[in-house]
């Protein structure tokens, strides 16, 4: 088995050097044996953790939800049905952040077709209504519904 430099590691997983240092201190990845040098050798089987952990981030899910996936990977007695359900969960999670995102920007572009864009700041309706308690409010409660 060939051990890695920091450097092909990140190359190899497609990641910065200081996302590994990052994924070191948060548990995510083992942290290296040390050569005579002082370098950091990492083993093969890094690359690939490095990997899941960018795929599963591109799917969505936090650096906690990760580490939790990697541990059930391990662990006695998972079914792939656990891992489909935490991914319904992320799913259902996703969908919620649609919702909201496409409130805000409704509620947004609400407010920029109210702005001629002519005038005063102190007229500006999207100024007001940020700092309007009583439109902020309005706003916030309807992103929130």
């Amino acid at each position: 088995m060939e051990s890695l430099t920091i450097g092909k590691v990140a190359r190899f997983a497609e990641v910065g050097i200081e996302t590994i240092r990052f994924y070191e201190r948060e548990g995510l990845i083992d942290e290296p044996r040390h050569r005579e040098s002082g370098y950091r050798e990492y083993p093969e089987e890094t690359v690939l953790r490095l990997r899941f952990i960018r795929r599963a981030k591109e799917l969505g899910f936090t650096l906690k939800e990760i580490k939790e996936l990697l541990t059930l990977r391990v662990e006695q007695g998972i079914t792939c049905k656990d891992i489909r359900n935490r991914a319904e969960a992320k799913i259902n999670d996703i969908e919620t952040k649609i919702r909201t995102l496409q409130k805000m920007k409704e509620a947004l572009t609400e407010l920029t077709l109210a702005c001629k864009g002519q005038g005063p700041l102190s007229e500006c309706p999207i100024l007001k209504a940020m700092q309007d308690e009583e439109g902020a409010e309005t706003t916030s409660k309807e992103v929130l519904r």
